[in-house]
């Protein structure tokens, strides 16, 4: 990701002190583990409200562990059914047989199980960003066209965070390195080649192909060149003052030492663990270190599994909510 456009919406950390939050480091809970992963933990209150949040740390360039994603097609499972299922995954993950980490992904469409977010699994899309967001009241005959962020990792275990267009008809998809302001007009389904020539970005230079082996999308993109740069007015992904709706929270990123960083917050359980606004989740993800990191899909659908067992405690009444999609890092060794 290069220069950050003067568009973008910048959050100033004297909103709340990310310095006051103090990790624990937990690994000895949810071993064994490979000395390149780590899981912390902290209760420090956040804006003085209670907070419960986790942590995972893991070297992308570990050889011996393997980023990779899980897709259930016309149908979803929970993370536990995605770890039992990722035992069942040997003859594609012959060298790496065990599920060390499952976290939930993508956001989704509960009547139709689909993805609404990219996916790559194995080098080849099999997820899409949803591109055309209907107008309402006067604005009914009025589209909006935004494009979608993804974190990616590729062959050579180099992570990326870039805006996305993806078609069904495409094996790759085309990604710009600066967030892209969305294209309004009356046309339900554009072409590519008429988004290419609405779209404006300063110093833009151009939609490239984005060859990842493993990518999850979500939204909207939290922190770009270590600074807090929130891009939910480019990705139209919450409405209104939604972004500073306090929930659990999943997301993703990556510091400039290699490390993937997945964080997840606890919420919804009033005076022991309130969720966290977008602003206080990128303002973490600062302070944790990330280059660059993606709010993932939240609320119930949070979840972070480490062999097997959840870190924070999930929102639904019923337990895990059932998913299309889940990041996975695999291990060679138990």
């Amino acid at each position: 990701m290069r220069q950050v456009p003067f568009f973008i919406l910048l959050i100033f950390s004297s909103l709340f002190s990310a310095g006051q939050v103090d990790w624990q480091n937990i690994d000895s809970l949810y071993g064994p583990l490979p000395a390149s992963v780590h899981v912390y933990k902290t209760t420090s209150r956040l804006d003085g409200k209670p907070n419960i949040a986790y942590y995972l740390e893991a070297d992308l360039r570990d050889r011996g562990l393997y980023f990779s994603v899980d897709t259930s097609k016309n149908r979803r499972l929970t993370p536990a059914q995605f770890y039992k299922k990722g035992y069942d995954s040997l003859a594609l993950y012959e060298n790496f047989r065990f599920p060390l980490v499952v976290v939930n992904a993508t956001f989704f469409s509960f009547a139709s199980n689909q993805n609404l977010n990219a996916v790559i699994m194995e080098g080849k899309l099999v997820g899409y960003n949803i591109h055309t967001i209907n107008g309402r009241g006067k604005d009914t005959f009025t589209y909006r066209h935004p494009f979608g962020s993804a974190l990616g990792i590729s062959k050579k275990r180099e992570a990326d965070i870039a805006w996305l267009f993806t078609d069904s008809s495409s094996r790759y998809p085309l990604a710009s390195q600066f967030p892209v302001m969305p294209v309004r007009d009356s046309i339900e389904k554009p072409s590519w080649p008429y988004l290419a020539r609405q779209v404006s970005v300063p110093e833009h230079n151009g939609f490239e192909k984005w060859k990842m082996r493993t990518a999850v999308g979500g939204g909207p993109v939290l922190v770009q060149k270590g600074e807090i740069r929130i891009t939910n007015n480019e990705e139209l992904k919450f409405a209104g003052k939604a972004i500073a709706d306090k929930h659990p929270r999943t997301a993703m990123g990556y510091s400039g030492d290699h490390k993937l960083i997945i964080l997840v917050i606890e919420g919804r359980y009033p005076g022991i663990a309130e969720g966290a606004t977008l602003t206080q989740e990128a303002l973490l993800l600062k302070k944790l270190g990330c280059l660059e990191a993606l709010n993932l899909d939240g609320g119930g659908s949070s979840c972070l599994l480490v062999n097997g067992k959840e870190t924070i405690r999930v929102s639904d009444i019923s337990g895990q909510r059932p998913v299309p999609a889940v990041f996975i890092i695999r291990s060679n060794r138990p």
